[in-house]
């Protein structure tokens, strides 16, 4: 709230513009027109720099010329040769302050939300066969939105900018490149599917698949990062590694996809770590998967949560799958059911 008043609040019974202190008899303005005069006698308070001590030497320095750790970021050295010494010292809290970080981001509530499809605008729904990616405006979109446009046109064009399919595995190859050349993250988890499973004329290489599974990642491409999780963790192609598995799930979570936190609440379930795992399954029901929907509800039978934390999972988890659904894409599923797309 403002501390100005206007002229007839600050006005006197019996005075026109000044109110007389009571304390020392001096005048002062209650309605101040000369800023200099106000200004007048205030003294000035130094404000200090930012600064921090050096968690080696005990050196004060400004924080911002001083060195900090890379990894936890929470503490900061004179220069690099403070930063050396202490590196014993401080490896444990380092790394029990970098594993609290990375749960924050890791547990982080709501999830980062997923993908809609570019021409409804309602949530990309959950399966391969509910989805398509288009290779000439690397949109993915909905089964709803590509049933409505065989409808409406006839044709089996694109619901996004109306291009024929691909002509041929070449024709379809180029426009994927086309579209990794624009930084395109699906086109480079486009390729990479190709390669894993040997299509649209390119060889199988496991190699090629992850190297391109990975860089769609870092792109971006939460769900490039989820199928990495499943070849470490099935040895498809590389050795098996659990930890890299979990290590390729958590960066999937963290970039919304629920079908690795699913995973995820797998694994720290089956190690005995039932808090985490509660947590990863809550935060993937609510954003509607339904097998951790499932094991909530185990959860909340066995006494391991409560009425109220059940009982709100699955009000969220009604409510995305409401958002995920139109009559469009019921239609398409029906149709896909019967086996009668063409």
């Amino acid at each position: 709230m403002s501390n100005t008043t206007t002229d007839n609040n600050a006005q006197h019974p019996g005075s026109s513009r000044e109110i007389i202190s009571s304390k020392n008899d001096e005048c002062i303005s209650c309605v101040q027109t000369d800023v200099d005069a106000v200004t007048e006698g205030i003294v000035t308070v130094a404000v200090m720099d930012d600064t921090s001590t050096c968690a080696n030497c005990g050196k004060e320095g400004n924080s911002d010329d001083m060195n900090t750790c890379n990894k936890c970021k929470s503490v900061k050295y004179c220069n690099a040769a403070c930063k050396k010494k202490h590196r014993s010292k401080h490896k444990k809290a380092c790394e029990r302050r970098v594993a609290e970080l990375h749960d924050e981001n890791l547990f982080k509530e709501p999830p980062p939300p997923e993908e809609e499809c570019p021409i409804c605008l309602l949530p990309l729904p959950f399966g391969s066969n509910t989805l398509q990616f288009q290779t000439c405006c690397g949109k993915l979109i909905c089964s709803g939105c590509t049933y409505e446009m065989k409808m409406s046109e006839g044709k089996d064009l694109c619901a996004f900018c109306r291009m024929p399919p691909p002509s041929s595995n070449k024709d379809c190859i180029r426009r994927v490149k086309k579209l990794m050349d624009k930084g395109n993250g699906d086109g480079f988890y486009q390729l990479a599917w190709y390669y894993e499973r040997g299509e649209r004329g390119v060889p199988q290489d496991w190699n090629k698949a992850n190297e391109l599974y990975l860089k769609a990642g870092e792109i971006g491409c939460a769900v490039a990062y989820h199928n990495l999780g499943v070849i470490y963790r099935d040895g498809r192609g590389v050795e098996v590694d659990k930890k890299k598995a979990k290590y390729y799930y958590e960066l999937a979570a963290i970039g919304g996809d629920i079908h690795s936190r699913h995973n995820l609440g797998c694994i720290e379930y089956d190690a005995g770590n039932y808090e985490r795992a509660m947590k990863h399954f809550i935060i993937s029901a609510r954003a509607g998967s339904e097998g951790s929907l499932g094991a909530v509800k185990v959860c909340f039978q066995n006494g391991m949560i409560t009425k109220d934390e059940y009982a709100s999972t699955l009000r969220a988890y009604h409510e995305r799958q409401q958002g995920m659904k139109n009559d469009a894409r019921d239609m398409a599923a029906a149709i896909d059911m019967m086996g009668q797309w063409t």
